[in-house]
């Protein structure tokens, strides 16, 4: 089977996001053939590179969505008519107010915006493909006048109507970007009209690639979402303060339409927790396309300390990720501080490194709460000699990994406000350890009984969990090995590698037959191509991928990486 795998920011580069788990997927469904289409999110994520690739990944190709791009195609008068009209109508649905309610006439009224939004974006696509691209017409300022034109229209809500030119500008230059994939030449019999299946790794402009292709060549589309790009946006763009509510009104919509869109043609959605499946049916995904599959991890370089839990410092409580507000270490360290008085030898170890500017004031300011509430200590049964809170960094000699971050303590500590799948608190599972965790997320969906959940804001339950756990090591260690089987269980890379093989299975078995067998003369062969050729099997017919350059733009082609046999997988659903 040739799959399409479809990323924005993450496989192959080497700091994507998401990148460790497509990774495995790839490596694990050694069987198929893979062709990766990347969006690259920043300059330094190319400069830094890819990740070596397997075999099985015949062809890379990219876009870049963080330049400026090229002018674009010169279009003539026809042609810009019809962007004028297309991209119009786009905006409209984009402005238009829809009734709130469940009545009858609301949700006709919904799916009359829904249908007027797929309509222009698909005249999009099929102008941007008439005309060699769009980038120049997406940024002109016939597209400012367009969305000034729907804001101002009898009908439009009251965010839109209030709408200036600086926040239509904004708009305009946000939506080119995510409407990028139109110009891309990747939708031919050389690029994903040559894949049996487009499996995009999110949803948002990565799964936008996969509805075209969907569109011009009958591909059926896979979405994977381990965190809602929906989701994502509301958590960011959102509650940006300095955004208008204009700007923010208008992408939201652009967003939830977009996200419906994919949902309504995509063959199959696999949420990666619950939590993403409630917003995911919220957003109108069909309940029955959707196969909840959990991330999976490599379980085997966490074995180790999972199985000698006897090596953790029992008074020392961990907590492991990544620097940011949204990780609320400041409620952790007021509860250490209400820990530190029932327990004056407690120790905690905050193990990570800032993200961004942001993640590097958050530090800052934690590193200086810290000071101001634990004040060294040099006397007393329990002196350390040194302020029993520690922010460090894995890849020294103490903690070359995060494996030993996880093994130098007793109790994982998990005190987020805001999280997805908690890929760090599985880690802490795999080591065997006890945890406390937020009630956030998919967190309670991750840990079941195996672990203690307070609510998010709240340093006094946080502690009061802690201390429990510290002065009850039976309990800890009888939780921690339940942890560590339930991951064993559930979050694995085969579990999630078997889902997935299982998924492309049923879908390749619904999808059409698309393409035709030549003879020597590049005639149709008659009957070459039966029905029973979904049902797979073995074939040791080797086969040449050749790949060609795109020409001129954002895309580009990785070199050929020989020839690959094509091997069908087994089995019959």
């Amino acid at each position: 089977m040739r799959i399409g795998l479809l990323t924005e920011g993450g496989y192959p580069y080497v700091n994507g996001e998401g990148g460790p788990w497509c990774d495995r997927l790839v490596r694990g469904l050694e069987q198929h053939e893979f062709d990766v289409y990347a969006l690259s999110d920043s300059e330094r994520q190319e400069t830094d590179g890819w990740v070596p690739l397997p075999p099985q990944v015949s062809r890379v190709r990219t876009a870049s969505l963080w330049d400026a791009g090229d002018g674009g195609a010169v279009h003539g008068r026809r042609a810009r008519r019809r962007f004028a009209e297309c991209y119009g109508e786009l905006a409209a649905a984009l402005c238009t107010a829809t009734p709130n309610d469940s009545s009858g006439a609301s949700q006709e009224a919904s799916a009359l915006e829904a249908d007027r939004f797929a309509s222009a974006l698909y005249g999009l696509a099929e102008l941007a493909r008439d005309e060699g691209g769009l980038s120049g017409a997406l940024r002109s300022e016939a597209a400012v006048r367009a969305l000034e034109r729907a804001c101002r229209a009898p009908g439009a809500h009251r965010a839109a109507r209030e709408a200036r030119v600086p926040d239509l500008l904004t708009v305009a230059a946000r939506l080119e970007r995510v409407l990028r994939p139109l110009s891309l030449d990747w939708y031919e019999d050389d690029g994903l009209g040559a894949v049996d299946l487009c499996h995009a790794a999110s949803g948002g402009t990565a799964a936008l690639p996969g509805l075209l292709a969907r569109h011009f060549r009958d591909v059926p589309l896979l979405v994977t979402e381990y965190g809602v790009r929906l989701r994502t946006h509301y958590l960011t763009d959102l509650t940006d303060p300095d955004s208008p509510p204009a700007t923010r009104s208008l992408l939201a919509a652009f967003h939830t339409r977009l996200a419906a869109e994919t949902y309504r043609h995509a063959a199959v959605i696999t949420p990666g927790n619950t939590h993403a499946r409630r917003w995911q049916e919220r957003c109108g995904a069909d309940r029955t396309k959707l196969r909840t599959v959990h991330p999976g991890m490599d379980a085997a370089p966490y074995a180790e300390v999972g199985e000698s839990p006897d090596r953790a410092d029992p008074h020392t409580l961990v907590w492991v990720g990544r620097v940011e507000p949204a990780k609320d270490l400041v409620s952790l360290l007021h509860a250490f501080a209400e820990i530190r008085e029932e327990e004056p030898g407690a120790r905690l170890r905050i193990i990570g490194a800032p993200d961004g500017p942001e993640g590097a004031a958050y530090l800052a300011h934690c590193k200086g709460l810290a000071a101001q509430l634990f004040p060294d200590e040099a006397d007393g049964p329990y002196a350390v000699g040194r302020n029993p809170v520690s922010f460090e960094e894995t890849g020294g000699p103490e903690l070359p990994s995060r494996v030993d971050a996880y093994a130098a303590g007793a109790l994982v500590v998990l005190s987020s406000v805001v999280e997805g799948f908690p890929t760090g608190l599985v880690e802490a599972m795999l080591c065997g350890r006890a945890t406390v965790s937020t009630d956030v997320g998919a967190v309670v969906e991750a840990i079941g009984g195996t672990g203690l959940v307070v609510p998010p804001r709240n340093p006094r339950a946080l502690a009061e969990a802690c201390v429990a756990l510290l002065r009850d090591p039976e309990r800890r260690e009888r939780l921690g090995a339940a942890a560590r089987a339930r991951a064993l269980e559930l979050f694995t890379v085969e579990q999630n590698v078997a889902a997935f093989h299982g998924i492309y299975l049923e879908i390749l078995s619904r999808a059409p037959v698309r393409r035709v067998a030549p003879d020597d003369t590049g005639e149709p062969l008659p009957f070459a191509v039966p029905a029973e050729a979904h049902v797979l099997g073995r074939s040791a017919v080797p086969t040449t991928r050749v790949v060609s350059r795109v020409g001129p733009g954002w895309a580009t082609d990785a070199p050929v990486r020989g020839t690959t046999p094509v091997t069908a997988t087994e089995g019959v659903r």
